[in-house]
């Protein structure tokens, strides 16, 4: 009689704790949810929860740790150009299937998917803008569409741009994010980074300034090609940047590599980069740098003589 009733007190207990187990799990679910509703942010490198008003009104910087969250090309261009100066580029322009491709499904379908779950017709955006009142052309690549790597449209838009930007005396500034070239069209992706070159040489000749931002991550031919041909290379803090992978690179080399490799400030020590600006400051940075580098006037300067004279007029 007495084991019936331990028995039935054990199982009581183990009901309990069994409930009390599923009830943290569930306040656990709706804790999740509420985080989960846009209203809070949990940084993936500190933890700190932080109220997403305030993370966006400080750049999508962790205000704890400093940590940058990646932001897309639409936010990217709210925090670098100043209100109702944006004027977009050829956003008419469509990816095509040239080469058929077809790995796990049809690359056509893999472009359709993309473009109706995240709005964009490819991984970048081109258009004319101000900054601080100073006119450039800027191009932002995007992640979220297919790693942000280079395809024909990537590669003819910015073209245009930086041909644009080349007609009009405006300084060039691209954000890169990407994973390299674009495998689905092959050759026609890898073209792209001999295109986009040309026509930054050819803005360089004409002395204007280019600006590449390098951000989290910038790898492959983007790498290969216009993120390293900038007059003033910059980077976001800890922006992973290079060209093969470290797995590769490691089982090419037999030997283990440091931590920091591939990382902003690795390739700042090394020369690769001029400066690593944190993105609360990236405005007002590109701004002095643009204004440094404004084009001389085209009219001749007044002559010493010339103001002697006007000033003794003045006097009479």
């Amino acid at each position: 009689m007495a084991n019936n009733e331990e028995s039935r007190g054990l199982k009581s207990l183990f009901d309990w704790f069994a409930n009390r187990r599923k009830s943290g799990s569930t306040s656990l679910e709706r804790q999740e949810r509420e985080i989960a509703d846009g209203l809070w942010h949990k940084c993936p490198k500190c933890g700190v929860l932080s109220y997403a008003k305030d993370l966006r009104a400080n750049q999508m910087v962790c205000v704890e740790c400093g940590h940058h969250n990646r932001v897309d090309s639409d936010e990217r261009i709210r925090q670098l150009i100043d209100q109702n100066t944006w004027r977009p580029m050829d956003e008419h322009l469509r990816p095509t299937d040239p080469l058929q491709f077809r790995d796990r499904k049809l690359y056509s379908d893999r472009l359709r998917e993309m473009q109706e779950k995240i709005g964009l017709i490819d991984a970048v955006k081109t258009g004319l803008g101000q900054i601080n009142g100073l006119p450039i052309a800027l191009g932002v690549m995007d992640f979220r569409f297919m790693g942000g790597s280079m395809g024909s449209v990537v590669g003819e838009k910015l073209t245009r741009m930086i041909e644009q930007a080349t007609q009009r005396c405006y300084p060039v500034v691209i954000v890169c994010t990407s994973g390299g070239a674009r495998m689905q069209e092959g050759m026609l992706s890898l073209m792209q980074m001999a295109k986009i070159s040309a026509a930054l040489q050819r803005h360089q000749e004409a002395r204007l300034l280019y600006i590449p931002i390098l951000t989290n991550p910038t790898t492959g031919g983007v790498t290969a090609s216009f993120a390293m041909l900038g007059d003033i290379i910059i980077a976001e803090p800890k922006a992973t940047i290079g060209f093969a992978g470290r797995r590769v690179i490691e089982q090419t080399l037999r030997e283990k590599l440091p931590d920091d490799f591939q990382t902003a400030e690795d390739l700042l020590k090394h020369g690769f980069v001029d400066d690593i600006v944190s993105r609360t400051q990236l405005k007002s940075t590109l701004a002095q740098l643009i204004a440094l580098h404004q084009p001389l006037p085209t009219t001749p300067p007044m002559l010493l003589w010339e103001s002697m004279s006007l000033s003794s007029t003045v006097v009479e």
